[in-house]
């Protein structure tokens, strides 16, 4: 999930679909209305757009440069009320029944975004303030370094307002999390833990202490001020200056804002427990678990039923693992086979410098090779470039989860595939394929970069995140690599059967802490049971699991879904079928939940079917 959305939107949750007619012709939206509509669409995006600076920002926007979004409970409050309104406006100047297909799915996600924030809205302050996987506590530098982009000199006294509104947004977020607390909604004591590290990092050095070292934001606002007198944009003397603003900012701003939140984590650490369960422990937990099902996987299904569909895919993928193990000689059982691959040194690049640029380098090079054969799997093609980098030091953590951020619409900024290298023992070798192929290519940048690139839509929908269908594309984008001719070596496909089964696990251990009151311990089992994951890694992700609900069984849920829809078009159309058509039919539309993107599925197979079938030769 985009980090951005996650820390600053409100909620989006579960609505009906609207269906279409079972027979008779599509109508063509009468070109008056087509156009009313789009027009409206645009005008209603700017104005969500303009409710948050820090999301223009992401989009590689300035307005509202000096700005920090509004975190309170009643900015989230007045959102939902102008989506309702946006939405009542909708259904009175539009007639759902005149539409194209195209303009009812634009339709129907307009309002489906409605309705599951409407739903959500009950939950509004369930969701961990801070937690250890994409808290504000590091969004905040994390914007500033790498999306504030400073070309003038407007543009760094816009950086230096920034610092100084972290105060106020910090403090609404502490505010709620206090409220939290109160409730006895409190996360577990490892994610406060790392938070603490990670605050303390943000103001341990220049400006704050005396040190040799400066903190992450002072070496960012010197870099940013030194490279505008570099270019001529400012003097000497106006390049001092706003050294010292940014040191004031910091100080009287940034430093205390996170001085405060370090001392209520200090004096709430004891409270936090140290083996909890899921947030069935927590008041209304149980229904907001339900609810944050529905959000993450766009479906009904319950958690009895995805813990089903978890233990079934294991079960399947453990048979094909076999099949590798058989493959390669290897004399011993599975979990024999998983501590090989765990612990033989073949599979790390070296705990060093070199090593992690090594791991940077492969992995580029894979996502190159993969990038030449996209054109017989795709007839969409992303614009957007793509970059491999480090995470940053004042939020790397160890074994966590690689991630992507998407560039801009505009591509000036490419879009990027981070890795957490501090501990390399948690990074094998046979893995990071498969990885990359989900976070780059022809996973989440190809996805996300040709969804931005969208002119066939309204652009609210360039934007659109559903869960299930991100993810279930990265995951899907994983077995799609195999096709195109990736994992050549035995041994990273089996990596590539390492990352899908857990996928898989997460089904049933996101179910299991948070409705059949699993802890940590219990879910770390389950994954040592079945998979040649790393322990850090292991560790990381039940942790996150057990702060972000839901969240990852979209995963799973959502590739199966695309491999269904697959199969079905590959069944009903015979030698008709075009995989590039299939590909441009998923992603042409830009995210989308899943019951939307079956029936555009349905409609390109339709129409498929009335076209004249290719000559068979002979």
């Amino acid at each position: 999930m985009h980090p951005i959305r996650k820390a600053l939107q409100p909620a989006i949750f579960l609505m009906i679909l609207f269906l279409l007619h079972a027979c008779g012709e599509e109508p063509e939206s009468q070109p008056d209305q087509k156009e009313a509509l789009a027009e409206w669409f645009e005008t209603k995006y700017e104005e969500e757009l303009q409710m948050s600076p820090l999301r223009l920002t992401v989009l590689g926007r300035k307005e509202q440069y000096d700005k920090i979004d509004d975190l309170s409970l009643e900015a989230e409050e007045a959102h939902l009320a102008w989506k309702e309104a946006s939405v009542e406006e909708l259904r009175s100047k539009f007639d759902y029944e005149s539409l194209d297909a195209a303009d009812r799915t634009s339709y129907d996600i307009w309002v489906y975004q409605y309705e599951l924030e409407k739903e959500g809205a009950q939950f509004q302050d369930m969701g961990y303030i801070f937690d250890q996987m994409m808290g504000p506590h590091t969004m905040f530098p994390n914007m500033l370094i790498n999306f504030h982009k400073v070309d003038s000199l407007p543009d760094m006294e816009a950086y230096i307002s920034r610092v100084l509104e972290t105060s106020r947004a910090m403090g609404q977020l502490l505010e709620r999390a206090k409220a939290q607390a109160a409730r006895g909604i409190i996360p577990p004591k490892f994610a406060f833990e790392t938070v603490l590290v990670q605050a303390k990092a943000l103001v341990d050095g220049q400006p704050f202490t005396e040190s040799d070292r400066g903190t992450p934001l002072w070496d960012d606002m010197n870099r940013k001020v030194q490279a505008l007198q570099e270019a001529g944009e400012i003097d000497q003397a106006l390049a001092d200056s706003l050294r010292t603003a940014s040191s004031e900012a910091l100080t009287t701003s940034f430093g205390p804002a996170y001085d405060d939140l370090i001392a209520w984590l200090e004096a709430e650490l004891p409270n936090a427990e140290e083996a909890p369960t899921g947030y069935s422990r927590h008041p209304d937990g149980e229904a907001y678990y339900n609810y944050r099902l529905k959000a993450s996987t766009t479906t009904d299904l319950t958690a009895d039923e995805i813990h089903e569909i978890g233990l079934s895919e294991v079960a399947r993928i453990r048979g094909e693992m076999e099949a590798i193990k058989e493959q390669v000689g290897f004399k011993g059982d599975l979990q024999a086979f998983f501590k090989f691959v765990n612990t033989d040194p073949q599979f790390f690049y070296p705990n060093t410098d070199e090593g992690r640029q090594a791991y940077l380098d492969d992995s580029k090079k894979y996502l190159d090779d993969l990038t030449l054969k996209l054109p017989e799997y795709f007839g969409i093609l992303p614009k957007a470039g793509l970059e491999v980098r480090r995470v940053e030091s004042f939020r790397e953590q160890d074994g966590a989860p690689q991630h992507y951020m998407p560039g801009t619409p505009d591509g000036l900024r490419e879009g990027t595939y981070y890795a957490h290298l501090s501990d390399m023992s948690a990074m094998p070798k046979s893995t990071m394929e498969g990885v990359a192929y989900h976070e780059g290519i022809p996973g989440h940048h190809m996805q996300i970069s040709i969804a931005q690139e969208l002119e066939s839509v309204p652009t609210f929908r360039t934007q659109a995140g559903f869960t299930a269908y991100s993810e279930g594309w990265g995951l899907y984008s994983e077995t799609l690599a195999k096709e195109m001719g990736g994992y050549e070596n035995p041994y990273y496909d089996f990596g590539r059967l390492v990352n899908e089964i857990w996928r898989a696990i997460r089904l049933v251990v996101d179910t299991g802490v948070h409705s059949k009151g699993w802890t940590e311990a219990d879910g770390i089992a389950y994954f040592e049971d079945n998979s040649s994951i790393a322990p850090g890694a292991i560790r990381a992700e039940v942790q996150r699991y057990m702060v972000f609900p839901g969240q990852a069984t979209a995963y799973k849920i959502g590739m199966l879904k695309i491999q269904e829809l697959r199969r079905k078009a590959e069944t009903e159309l015979g030698d008709q079928f075009d995989i590039r058509e299939f590909h441009d039919t998923i992603l042409g539309g830009g995210a989308m939940p899943l019951d939307l993107l079956e029936r555009q599925v349905d409609e390109w197979i339709q129409q498929k079917k009335t076209e004249t079938p290719p000559l068979r030769e002979g």
